[in-house]
This record gives C-alpha cells, sequence and structure tokens, in this order.
C-alpha cells in the first residue's frame, strides 16, 4: 500500500523546510562574526558561540535533509527511520560542542588568558537574543504539528543557542566593564550541562526507536 502526504502535513513541512534554511543561513553568518571577533578578541567564549553556531548549521542541515526526503515521497517505515537518524545526528551535535567548550575554556583558565573586549560580540550576541527565540518558537509549533521528535531536538538546540547567547553577553560585558578575565570561560563553561543532557537525550531516544523498530 502506497502512503501520499495529506495537503496539510506538506504545508507544515514545508513551513519546516523554510525554517531550517533560515536557520542555515543565520547561523552561517553568526559563525563567521563571531569567530572571527572572537580570534580577535581573544574570547574563548565568543569563538565557542561560533562554533556552536556552525554546529546549529549542522544541525539544521540533517533537518532540512529529513524535512525534504519526506516532502520527496518517504512515508511510513522509512519516514520513521529518516526520523531516527535526525535525532541521532543532533544528539551528536550537542555533545561535539560540549567536548570543544571544555577542552578551550579549561585551557584559558590554566592559562589565564584575558579576552580583550568586543562591541561587535556583545552586538551579536543581543542580535542572537532577539532572533533564537523567535526561530525556537516556530520550530516547535511546526513540530508539533508534523509530530517530528527531531525537529523538537532541533529546536531544543536552538533554545541552546539563545541560552549561550546570554551567557556570551554576561561574559563579554563583566569582561569589558571589570576586566574580569574569568568571567569569559566560565561563561563558556556553563553551557555543558545543558549540551551534554540534551545530547544525551536525543542519542538515547534515537537508539531506543531504532530498538523498537527491530
Amino acid at each position: 500500500m502506497v502512503m501520499t502526504l495529506s495537503s496539510e502535513r506538506k504545508v507544515w513541512l514545508q513551513k519546516g523546510v523554510i525554517l531550517e534554511y533560515f536557520t542555515i543561513g543565520w547561523n552561517i553568518v553568526e559563525a563567521l562574526v563571531a569567530i572571527v571577533a572572537g580570534w580577535l578578541a581573544g574570547s574563548i567564549a565568543l569563538i565557542g558561540f561560533g562554533l556552536d553556531s556552525v554546529i546549529e548549521s549542522i544541525s539544521g542541515s540533517i533537518l532540512l535533509w529529513r524535512l525534504k526526503r519526506e516532502l520527496g515521497g518517504a512515508t511510513g517505515e522509512r519516514a520513521e527511520e529518516l526520523e531516527r537518524k535526525a535525532i541521532l545526528g543532533v544528539g551528536l551535535t550537542f555533545w561535539l560542542l560540549a567536548a570543544y567548550i571544555a577542552y578551550e575554556a579549561i585551557e584559558k583558565l590554566i592559562a589565564r588568558e584575558a579576552p580583550q573586549p568586543s562591541a561587535i560580540g556583545i552586538a551579536l550576541a543581543i542580535a542572537s537574543l532577539i532572533v533564537m527565540p523567535l526561530l525556537a518558537w516556530g520550530k516547535r509549533f511546526v513540530a508539533t504539528r508534523i509530530e517530528s521528535r527531531a525537529l523538537e531536538a532541533d529546536a531544543m538546540e536552538t533554545v541552546v543557542c539563545a541560552y549561550l547567547s546570554f551567557t556570551l553577553l554576561l561574559g563579554l560585558v563583566l569582561n569589558a566593564l571589570f576586566g574580569w578575565w574569568w568571567a569569559d570561560p566560565v561563561a563558556a563553561m556553563f553551557m555543558l550541562p545543558v549540551l551534554l543532557k540534551e545530547g544525551l537525550e536525543a542519542i538515547k531516544e534515537g537508539r531506543e526507536t531504532g530498538e523498537e523498530d527491530e
């Protein structure tokens, strides 16, 4: 029996595709600005934020692949398999980011390297604090309509990006106003519990879904 997409589901899938294209485009620009500004200022939190944007782009690409495959005709068991792979992929991106931030933040604390103030970094963090929550809300709304746990996980990664924007802004402002060099790597390390928790949950869910299918 051949299953076909309903017109309503197709509309929501297309909206999800648009959101993921925006996610990828925004994060590519965000990554370039953050990494260059972080390198110039010597800010691990800012560079880590730029790498988070790279990983967010990877996560968006995974979801874009998953949504477009279903729009292309993947239904039933095939759609479920795509969903499982997408959840696992998003979970792994959380862990990749956590590993990098932990290594670099600890190295900064040991070396006592003080970052320079970065007006560009502060402006970028503020812009991200505005855009990311709206983008996460849009993804969650679409995820509930198409019942996609993978898109929900991607939305959560966008929420994490908003949280990272806040910790980044806090670290940069404290360093700029008071010269608290340690605020930058400490702010970066506050990102780790959320990243590890969300990554673990996504990977566990992807594996459990695969075992159920077997």
